[in-house]
């Protein structure tokens, strides 16, 4: 009767602790799954911070070519105005600050400012050209000088 016991009593011990293995196998393997899933959700975190500073970089650059494109278009304009009035002797706009309407130009938040220097018998008159266009909070501004040639 000792040894059935024994034997009963192995079968029985091997069979919990079988069954306890396996018990200890399925929390391991669900604490693994666990640990990877907020591994794997901690990495696509970094993935989408790393790539949203890329983007805000691209925009900040789009913006920017966006605003010297749109200043050069403006300054050319004036710069036209200014050329086909001197050619045509508008002495009414001689000496005096003019603002172009740009809204044709599809530009928004811009002005144009254009006042010619100098009589139109002289051999270089000059063109004062005030600029600005902006896009969301930045505004880029231009004030210079340009000798007309005609």
């Amino acid at each position: 009767m000792g040894e059935e016991n024994g034997q009963f009593t192995s079968v029985f011990c091997g069979c919990f602790l079988k069954d306890s293995d396996l018990t200890m196998k399925k929390q391991r393997q669900k604490g693994f799954a666990l640990v990877l899933v907020i591994t794997a959700m901690a990495i696509i975190g970094l993935e989408m911070y790393v790539l949203t500073g890329g983007s805000n970089t691209m925009l900040f650059q789009s913006d920017t070519a966006y605003l010297e494109a749109c200043k050069r278009n403006l300054i050319t304009s004036g710069l036209a105005w200014a050329k086909r009035n001197i050619r045509n002797n508008s002495r009414e706009t001689f000496e005096k600050a003019v603002e172009l309407d740009v809204s044709e130009m599809n530009i928004r938040d811009s002005s144009l400012v254009v006042t010619i220097r100098g009589l139109p018998t002289d051999k270089a008159p000059q063109a004062q050209i005030n600029v600005s266009c902006s896009r969301s909070r930045r505004t880029f501004r231009a004030d210079d000088k340009y000798k007309i040639r005609l």
